[in-house]
């Protein structure tokens, strides 16, 4: 990792590391209103990020959905309602383009993942496809083609921060994989905290057959997550690998066989959202926090910042409400204060 320093300053870079715990973990407290909070009727609508405006007319959806989109959008955010509420769903919808990062993809996800990041009524995030048989196939070739070699470098860069900022996400996230995830595509799957994919999926990182690297973050979350060697012969031969392949190396933490509807994945990724519901929501934000960051340090530093994670959860209502309900043999109803 670093060089070896003397005691002294090992403890000064410690205390450093705690302070910079505590203060990630603070805007977390009891006392947090996040800005721009939809709080209004419209939290149980689908929205255009486009116009990020409701949508007009449409059927209610089955399955705790709200309203439907124009299909001419390219990502549907979806606000679940009734069992369902708290959970939130970016569904990409370029079936033309194979799903594929555009810059007009690209502005609507940052767009829409502004907005989820400072929501506190949001509890858990799904990325789906909306198209059957792919999940997303990485950049846009045809848009790439066009570009000169001074434009390419920004445009990834562009594709980076946002998958970046869907891994920064306070909530839980889970990726749906219902179909092809390649390069980008798996990327941004790799950015989820967690992996769900049908058995007849495809997956890989497979930019070096374009004589370049991954560059949406490939490189260093693929080796954290299935282990240095492995990722690297993944990514050297530029292998796609099966639902069943992929849960084998530890890629995905669901397997499952594909249904009619071509939705098995996200079925089991709506389960998994529906089981982190009825949890704290304090508690969800800085035990991912605490994950997040104890996993980039070393053991030591790593407890100092669970220690400082879990003292944000000590003065909220919902720690007392937690032992309340306990005592009161009841479910509790938390309110995320």
């Amino acid at each position: 990792m670093a060089v070896a320093a003397a005691p002294g300053a090992m403890g000064a870079l410690l205390a450093s590391r705690v302070r910079m715990a505590a203060a990630c973990c603070a805007p977390l407290g009891p006392r947090w209103r996040p800005p721009g909070s939809f709080t209004g009727p419209g939290v149980g609508w689908a929205i255009s990020v486009r116009g990020w405006t409701p949508a007009a007319g449409g059927a209610t959806l089955r399955r705790g959905y709200s309203s439907e989109l124009k299909t001419e959008d390219e990502l549907r955010v979806r606000y679940l309602e009734e069992e369902n509420r708290g959970i939130v769903v970016l569904g990409i919808n370029r079936a033309y383009a194979k799903n594929s990062f555009s810059k007009n993809l690209v502005k609507m996800l940052s767009k829409a993942v502004d907005a989820l990041k400072s929501d506190k009524k949001v509890r858990t995030v799904i990325v789906r496809s909306e198209v059957p048989g792919i999940f997303c196939a990485g950049a846009d070739l045809k848009e790439r083609v066009k570009m000169n070699s001074s434009e390419v470098g920004p445009f990834v860069s562009k594709i980076r921060t946002v998958i970046n900022e869907i891994a920064n996400l306070p909530v839980p996230t889970i990726a749906a994989i219902d179909g092809l995830a390649l390069g980008g595509g798996l990327e941004l799957a790799l950015a989820c905290d967690i992996r769900v994919a049908a058995s007849s999926a495809k997956m890989g990182l497979v930019e070096t057959k374009l004589a370049i690297i991954p560059g949406g973050g490939g490189t260093q979350r693929l080796p954290r997550a299935i282990g240095m060697s492995l990722a690297k012969e993944l990514i050297f031969s530029a292998r796609v690998l099966d639902g069943q392949e992929a849960k084998a190396v530890g890629l995905i933490s669901h397997v499952l066989e594909q249904n009619q509807e071509g939705d098995a994945a996200y079925r089991k990724a709506l389960d998994l959202a529906r089981e982190f519901l009825p949890q704290g929501p304090v508690a969800m934000r800085v035990a991912k926090l605490a994950i997040n960051q104890g996993m980039e340090v070393d053991l030591v530093t790593g407890l100092a910042i669970e220690e400082a994670c879990y003292a944000q959860t000590i003065p909220t209502k919902d720690r007392l409400e937690g032992l309340l309900a306990f005592k009161e043999k009841r479910s509790p109803r938390y309110k995320g204060e």
